[in-house]
Protein backbone atom coordinates (compact mmCIF):
# COMPACT_ATOMS: atom_id res chain seq x y z
CA UNK A 1 0.00 0.00 0.00
CA UNK A 2 1.15 3.51 -0.47
CA UNK A 3 0.77 6.46 2.45
CA UNK A 4 -0.40 9.74 0.67
CA UNK A 5 -1.04 13.15 2.89
CA UNK A 6 -3.51 15.74 2.40
CA UNK A 7 -2.19 19.34 2.96
CA UNK A 8 -3.64 19.35 6.20
CA UNK A 9 -2.40 16.35 7.49
CA UNK A 10 1.06 17.58 6.99
CA UNK A 11 0.10 21.14 8.37
CA UNK A 12 -1.13 19.21 11.66
CA UNK A 13 2.11 17.30 12.09
CA UNK A 14 3.90 20.43 11.99
CA UNK A 15 2.08 22.46 14.21
CA UNK A 16 2.09 19.85 17.05
CA UNK A 17 5.76 19.26 16.40
CA UNK A 18 6.98 22.71 16.99
CA UNK A 19 4.62 23.36 19.60
CA UNK A 20 5.84 20.39 21.55
CA UNK A 21 9.78 21.52 20.78
CA UNK A 22 8.74 24.53 22.05
CA UNK A 23 7.16 22.80 25.76
CA UNK A 24 10.41 21.09 25.39
CA UNK A 25 13.24 20.22 23.40
CA UNK A 26 13.26 17.27 21.92
CA UNK A 27 9.47 16.31 22.44
CA UNK A 28 8.64 17.26 19.23
CA UNK A 29 10.80 14.53 17.76
CA UNK A 30 9.04 12.17 20.12
CA UNK A 31 5.81 13.27 19.00
CA UNK A 32 7.33 12.43 15.17
CA UNK A 33 8.38 8.84 16.70
CA UNK A 34 4.85 7.98 17.80
CA UNK A 35 3.44 9.15 14.78
CA UNK A 36 5.66 6.75 12.84
CA UNK A 37 4.95 3.77 14.66
CA UNK A 38 1.09 4.34 14.20
CA UNK A 39 1.68 4.91 10.68
CA UNK A 40 3.65 1.54 10.31
CA UNK A 41 0.91 -0.06 12.22
CA UNK A 42 -2.14 1.58 9.71
CA UNK A 43 0.54 0.22 6.86
CA UNK A 44 0.76 -3.16 8.36
CA UNK A 45 -3.01 -3.77 9.34
CA UNK A 46 -4.80 -0.84 7.51
CA UNK A 47 -8.00 -2.12 8.31
CA UNK A 48 -7.83 -2.79 12.16
CA UNK A 49 -8.42 0.46 13.08
CA UNK A 50 -12.64 1.66 13.59
CA UNK A 51 -14.17 3.46 11.37
CA UNK A 52 -15.32 6.61 13.26
CA UNK A 53 -16.92 8.43 10.62
CA UNK A 54 -18.37 7.38 6.84
CA UNK A 55 -14.97 5.61 5.90
CA UNK A 56 -12.85 7.41 8.27
CA UNK A 57 -10.66 5.92 10.52
CA UNK A 58 -9.35 6.42 13.50
CA UNK A 59 -5.82 5.53 14.89
CA UNK A 60 -5.02 6.83 18.21
CA UNK A 61 -1.75 7.49 18.83
CA UNK A 62 0.26 6.37 21.59
CA UNK A 63 1.19 8.82 24.64
CA UNK A 64 -0.03 12.16 22.87
CA UNK A 65 -3.52 13.29 22.33
CA UNK A 66 -3.78 12.77 18.83
CA UNK A 67 -5.89 11.28 16.40
CA UNK A 68 -4.38 10.24 12.85
CA UNK A 69 -7.45 9.92 10.79
CA UNK A 70 -6.98 8.42 7.19
CA UNK A 71 -9.54 6.28 4.83
CA UNK A 72 -8.41 3.37 2.87
CA UNK A 73 -8.72 3.92 -1.24
CA UNK A 74 -7.88 0.62 -3.18
CA UNK A 75 -4.22 0.28 -2.46
CA UNK A 76 -3.63 3.68 -0.93
CA UNK A 77 -3.93 5.11 2.09
CA UNK A 78 -5.09 8.84 2.62
CA UNK A 79 -4.32 9.89 5.80
CA UNK A 80 -6.03 13.42 6.07
CA UNK A 81 -5.96 14.45 9.52
CA UNK A 82 -3.55 14.38 12.83
CA UNK A 83 -6.07 15.16 15.28
CA UNK A 84 -5.32 16.92 18.48
CA UNK A 85 -7.97 14.79 20.61
CA UNK A 86 -8.62 17.74 23.12
CA UNK A 87 -10.00 19.91 20.26
CA UNK A 88 -14.15 19.66 19.82
CA UNK A 89 -15.06 16.79 17.97
CA UNK A 90 -17.15 18.68 15.31
CA UNK A 91 -13.76 20.32 13.46
CA UNK A 92 -12.63 16.49 12.06
CA UNK A 93 -13.24 15.22 8.76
Amino acid sequence: MKLYYTDRSQEDIELAFMWYELQRKGLGFDFLDCVETSLRNILEFPEIYVKSYSNYRNCVIRRFPFSIIYTIEGDEIIIHSVFDNRQNPEKRP
